[in-house]
């Protein structure tokens, strides 16, 4: 229920790609291809906000200084602001 699992990978901060390919290779690391999930960030101000399609996605890399800290839940867990 409230387990925890790290994992670090690269991201290139310019040119990230697209949040789909991201979607999907955090499904694959964390081994939960047949889950429905949220993918946050907390922002500079310890906000919770969502990664959901490329824009939001893009900012979130290009803001994080020096990593980006990833929060995945079940969909219509997380409490997003």
């Amino acid at each position: 229920q409230f387990g925890a699992e790290f994992r670090r990978f690269s991201l290139d901060r310019y040119k990230p790609g697209k949040f789909e390919d991201f979607y999907k290779l955090i499904l694959h690391i964390h081994h939960i291809a047949n889950l429905e999930v949220m993918i946050g960030y907390a922002d500079v101000h310890g906000d919770l906000l969502p990664i959901n399609n490329d824009d939001n996605f893009f900012k979130a890399v290009s803001s994080a200084h020096p990593l980006l800290r990833v929060f995945i839940q079940r969909q219509g867990k997380m409490q997003l602001h």
